[in-house]
């Protein structure tokens, strides 16, 4: 029989890993993303690996199963911090962090937090300073930090509103999970396919949208156009030719605004 450290452990992954897919999301390929072609938050690169470790050929990350997600998730970033080991709700803080940033950045951003050697590596000399913490003030210091890295990045004109509010959730969350481990139920992995697919299916609607509005501003323009060999005198001619420039210039703003919030929206 499991014991009730064990349960609670078990329960913690599958809590933790459910929220970091919700901000992943599915298949996006952004040309300012440095991981570039990701699927539910896996790059192509990591997937690489993986398939090789496996034995296993190569193949596009959108391929990517369910059962791999959980495994890798579990392997180079789970394991990697220690999740385990860490109190409810810092395990799911700092796990984000490692997905998001990379598990040596996670660690070692804990580390500076409580003051020991920041080498990236959570050992027991780590793991004793956190037992003597208190979690919800650790919890909410690890996300400022975070947010001060975040803020640093290159990418932040780009990112930053996703970032922001992806580490706000996460430290909700998390504060959460410290004051009650159990209040939020966990859902089997073979959910994370069917999440994916609800977020490919939503990307695929959005771009159907923008596609439209350009449609939409090429067939106001071309009107415009064919309505000036009505008109006989040529200032008229040419004063009509400039307003409909104008409003092609300002309906095309309007779109690249919206583009770029749909783009940030995916981060």
């Amino acid at each position: 029989m499991l014991k009730h450290g064990e349960h609670m452990v078990k329960a913690n992954i599958s809590i933790s890993l459910r929220h970091v897919l919700q901000h992943e999301g599915g298949w996006s390929n952004h040309p300012k993303d440095p991981g570039g072609a990701t699927n539910m938050g896996v790059t192509q690169r990591v997937y690489d690996a993986f398939r090789d470790r496996e034995g296993q050929p190569r193949r596009s990350v959108r391929a990517i199963t369910a059962d791999e997600v959980g495994e890798i998730y579990k392997r180079q970033y789970w394991d990697a911090i220690r999740g385990d080991d860490l109190p409810s709700g810092l395990d799911y803080a700092l796990f984000d962090y490692a997905v998001n940033s990379g598990p040596r950045r996670a660690a070692q951003d804990i580390q500076r937090e409580l003051g020991v050697t920041a080498d990236g590596i959570i050992g027991q000399v780590t793991l004793a300073a956190i037992a003597k913490e208190d979690v919800y003030s650790l919890i909410e210091r690890l996300c400022a930090r975070r947010m001060r890295f975040l803020r640093g990045l290159r990418h932040w004109n780009t990112f930053g509103k996703g970032w922001t509010r992806r580490v706000t959730e996460v430290q909700e969350i998390a504060l959460s999970m410290a004051t009650d481990p159990e209040s939020t139920n966990s859902v089997p992995l073979m959910a994370v396919e069917a999440k994916a697919q609800d977020a490919l299916r939503e990307n695929i609607a959005q771009s159907a949208t923008v596609q439209a509005t350009v449609i939409d501003v090429a067939a106001k323009a071309g009107a415009g156009v064919a309505a000036l060999s009505a008109l006989d005198d040529r200032w008229v001619q040419l004063a009509v030719i400039g307003l409909l420039g104008v409003a092609v210039i300002a309906s095309l703003v309007i779109f690249r605004e919206r583009l770029r919030a749909w783009a940030d929206g995916w981060r």
